[in-house]
């Protein structure tokens, strides 16, 4: 009898990883951009366009320094929406004219464990939030802050930051961790949710140098453009192709 389902975790070997890897991950990334440049860019501006209201809102409440943690917890929920651009750019790697139905294929297509990880994702995005929350109650309390005076960086401001900004990447890296490589291995049905998340923990921790200045990476591009909100619609396609191609390299098809 052929065994139809999915590798285990022993059998998922991860590959040799270096920076040289992720240099050719984010030219990558770039040239499936180039090649589809208006549709990557309309997915990415639906997200852009949520984050300008959530903006906004944030402002109208006088509660500036919060924002940078919203920009951050973008990290938290950044893989759920990869299943959309892993569609385009299977289309582009194949030779062919992504089109807007894709994405939503993309998302049709990925299973149930890969939206258990990113329903986890969304649990510590709300949990990160609440906790910035508190924090934010603590050293800041109820004095009105907008952006304009988040500007001239208070004692205050820069200690919620400082402590924000620890609990987030604590957070944000155990996301990585479970779904740097579990969400692709899932979405291409090389693996189920527990296999999935033990290989992609076993190769960021196995190739620990490489994929902690991957993730660093990722995350100042992110973090940046999120609060540079414009720039997003360019970063988020590009770095979103540039982890397919690295999950690629790390698990070579085949």
């Amino acid at each position: 009898m052929i065994d139809s389902s999915p590798p285990s975790a022993p059998r998922l070997q991860p590959a040799t990883l270096t920076l040289a890897d992720i240099g050719a991950a984010l030219a990558a990334g770039w040239r499936q951009f180039a090649t589809a440049p208006l549709l990557s860019m309309g997915f990415a501006s639906v997200f852009v366009v949520l984050g300008g209201i959530l903006f906004a809102l944030i402002e109208a409440l006088a509660i500036a320094p919060i924002s940078l943690s919203f920009a951050a917890g973008f990290m938290l929920i950044g893989p759920a929406l990869l299943a959309g651009f892993f569609a385009v750019s299977d289309r582009v790697r194949d030779g062919q004219k992504p089109e807007v139905a894709n994405i939503w294929q993309g998302f049709r297509k990925l299973p149930r464990g890969g939206w258990v990880v990113s329903f986890v994702c969304a649990l510590l995005f709300l949990i990160w939030i609440t906790d910035a929350g508190t924090l934010y109650g603590f050293m800041i309390g109820r004095e009105p802050t907008a952006f304009a005076r988040l500007l001239q960086a208070e004692e205050s401001v820069q200690r919620f930051l400082f402590y924000s900004s620890l609990m987030g990447a604590v957070l944000a890296f155990i996301i990585f961790a479970v779904s740097a490589f579990s969400i692709p291995l899932i979405y291409d049905g090389r693996a189920d949710l527990v296999s999935g998340v033990v290989a992609s923990v076993r190769a960021v921790f196995g190739r620990f140098p490489a994929t902690i200045v991957w993730a660093c990476l990722l995350a100042f591009v992110i973090i940046v453009s999120a609060a540079l909100l414009p720039l997003l619609v360019v970063t988020l396609p590009v770095m979103a192709y540039a982890s397919r191609a690295l999950y690629f390299r790390v698990f070579p098809p085949g």
